[in-house]
């Protein structure tokens, strides 16, 4: 991402920001987001309509795909001076290149003001950081490891328990194949095989082989023989997928739980989203467990960053959605479709649904947090990883300890 912000500056000659799309007429904000999907599209409703009650107008620019189709978009248009007002990121490391290059707006007056620092966790309240410096605004706290199921799948198999170990989830699997069901729906994206991947490494690796790996970087970590037991067990699942699996987009594998074709998906708490937005119920029509046996929560989520503007009426209606989105009514009415749990500390969560309750418990104890990999390692180095996972899923000669090897290359490299 350096690389293509760096390429992107030097090809505009750093043209001056806040000009066209970035004008506004009192409070109107174009903000754009990939979020497209039926569950994801409710849940931007939501903010929408509080940010218009609140007196903005929004205005909104939706790109369907994910953050890899979307962030080099909004980036181009921010670089090249016709930026939105408001643009969805990652938590974590995704926004640094642009604060590096003071294209974004900082937010310390505006945080200080509301305290978002006592509303936030402490993980949460520094990873909207730059150089000390705030520039998102926090919307949500998406649990990235949970793994979901279809009863009624697990009913026509005969699957009566919930499996709590691998060999329990494996002999589930096997079930459902025989059955003539899908035992697991896929979407063979790279970003959403690492995330698979990244549930195993800290379901069945442990939390301390997950921070060595991804905040550490430790290439001894990755030649260990619990590295490679998580390879074996995620390379094992490649038999389980179906043949339609390659490319598909993570909300249609959720669909196939949803329409009773396919057992487990593993995948954000986004997907729960999609179960809301079909009518279903959870712990009644699905299922969502944090891994076999697993208790911990792998935290990530989504901000707003707001890019430098000399339109006052523009910033000012910059200032509102991020007053919005921070506060304990828009979190509430946005996590409710969209199947995460709210940012902030303060938020009454007592009418959220069950798969919502677990998530919150776990957020209780401090030693059951953990950051996803996109606040822990660079965005040059997650993408070679997740290519490298990619590789591996679709490449069954490939080992173990070949798949070992090339990631401690891409550490390696990165160091």
């Amino acid at each position: 991402m350096r690389n293509f912000l760096m390429a992107l500056i030097g090809a505009t000659a750093l043209i001056t920001v806040g000009v066209a799309g970035a004008q506004a007429d009192g409070k109107k904000a174009e903000v754009l987001h990939w979020w497209t999907s039926g569950g994801e599209a409710a849940a931007v409703r939501e903010l929408a309509n509080a940010f218009n009650a609140a007196g903005g107008e929004w205005v909104d620019t939706a790109i369907a795909g994910s953050g890899s189709t979307a962030r080099p978009i909004g980036i181009n248009r921010i670089v090249g001076g016709n930026p939105p007002t408001a643009m969805q990121f990652n938590t974590g490391t995704q926004m640094n290149d642009l604060a590096e290059q003071g294209l974004l707006r900082t937010l310390d007056d505006l945080a200080e003001k509301q305290d978002w620092k006592t509303a936030l966790t402490p993980a949460f309240y520094n990873a909207i950081q730059y150089k000390g410096h705030i520039y998102g605004a926090p919307i949500n706290d998406h649990g990235q490891n949970w793994l979901f199921y279809s009863k009624a799948v697990f009913q026509k198999a005969g699957v009566t328990d919930e499996p709590k170990t691998w060999d329990e989830m494996f002999a589930a699997l096997d079930k459902i194949k025989a059955a003539g069901l899908i035992p697991v729906a896929v979407g063979g994206q790279p970003w959403q095989l690492q995330l698979m991947f990244n549930s195993i490494l800290l379901g069945d690796g442990g939390k301390e082989l997950y921070s060595k790996v991804y905040k550490d970087l430790d290439p001894e970590a990755v030649k260990s023989d619990k590295f490679k037991h998580v390879a074996e067990v995620f390379a094992k699942l490649r038999k389980y997928q179906d043949e339609g699996s390659p490319n598909r987009d993570w909300n249609v594998a959720t669909g196939m739980l949803v329409d009773g074709k396919a057992g487990i998906q593993f995948m954000g708490d986004w997907a729960k989203g999609e179960f809301i937005h079909a009518g279903l119920v959870a712990d009644k029509d699905f299922g969502c467990v944090l891994g076999p046996g697993e208790s911990n929560f792998m935290m990530g989520g989504d901000i707003f960053v707001f890019p430098v503007l000399k339109d006052p009426n523009a910033v000012e209606a910059q200032t509102l959605l991020a007053t919005v989105i921070m506060s304990k009514e828009g979190q509430l009415a946005f996590n409710s479709k969209k199947g995460s749990v709210p940012v902030r500390l303060d938020v009454d969560t007592s009418k959220l649904d069950a798969c919502a309750q677990k998530g919150l418990n776990a957020l209780k104890d401090p030693s059951r947090q953990i950051l996803a990999a996109d606040v822990l390692t660079s965005q040059d180095v997650l993408q070679s990883l997740s290519d490298l996972v990619a590789q591996f899923w679709t490449t069954p000669t490939m080992t173990a300890d070949q798949f070992a090897d090339g990631w401690v290359k891409v550490v390696e490299q990165a160091k």
